[in-house]
């Protein structure tokens, strides 16, 4: 995990949101994040992909474009699910850092800011979150879901021998040299937090771990179905280990700038 860039080089920070049907809680959201990144200082773009609502939710997103100027929505005309939509806002990125955060609110802004000065302060080219190592704050996280993302985060962390035990988790940012490093990016759907973080630590990138906060949303349903998903979060791991095991260093990265 060397350090390998010069502290204070970042220029603008640019915050991927992919929504689908959450009218009610991008206000709460994107006004939050909006205040937390001005009072901060941090030159920011909050991108949001409408990937296929059938709510309110791009009339939701003209409102506040007219109240937040930061704020650039696109819909997704394209095929729909979670990963794509956040593939297709990555392409949309101006800034030379990204994080990737819920529409949900179930992301604490003020841990998108630590993982700016992690990236443009300390010289990091990932910085990771995790809810469950020593700071961490996990409120109302349902049951069943916790016991499930508990074991798959342990099979994950075992596989690559690693020192992250959330690595399921979305809401991490990256400095966009690193998103383009782990170009193609496959995964259709939620299996893509994990491909972009493991083929990150996979190709070489510097990284680091700080406590996140997490809260169940207000409003809505997740759209997150654990049946669906196994086998594709299964498959992105044994495609990412299969790389890091048998490629030999084809897509690593070069270690100097």
């Amino acid at each position: 995990m060397k350090v390998i860039h010069p502290p204070g080089t970042l220029k603008l920070y640019s915050v991927v949101i992919p929504a689908r049907d959450e009218e009610g809680s991008l206000p709460e959201t994107i006004r939050d994040l909006y205040n937390t990144l001005q009072a901060a200082s941090i030159p920011h773009e909050i991108i949001v992909i409408d990937d296929g609502s059938r709510d309110g939710t791009w009339n939701v997103l003209g409102v506040l474009k007219k109240e937040i100027l930061t704020l650039r929505p696109f819909q997704n005309q394209g095929e729909h699910g979670f990963g794509r939509a956040i593939i297709y806002g990555l392409d949309q990125i101006q800034g030379d850092a990204v994080v990737i955060m819920m529409a949900d609110a179930s992301d604490d802004p003020r841990d998108a800011v630590k993982y700016w000065r992690l990236l443009n302060d300390g010289g990091y080219e990932c910085a990771f979150g995790s809810r469950f190592m020593k700071g961490g704050i996990v409120i109302e996280y349902p049951k069943i879901k916790l016991f499930v993302n508990r074991l798959a985060n342990l099979f994950i962390k075992i596989l690559f021998s690693i020192a992250l035990n959330d690595t399921t988790n979305a809401f991490k940012a990256y400095r966009s040299s690193v998103i383009e490093g782990c170009r193609p990016l496959i995964a259709p759907h939620f299996n893509l937090t994990v491909e972009l973080p493991l083929k990150a630590i996979v190709r070489g990138y510097s990284w680091t771990v700080n406590p996140i906060t997490w809260k169940n949303r207000k409003h809505g349903i997740a759209k997150l179905k654990i049946k669906e998903m196994g086998s594709r979060y299964l498959f992105i791991c044994l495609y990412v280990w299969l790389e890091k095991y048998f490629s030999r260093g084809d897509y690593r990265r070069c270690t100097f700038l």
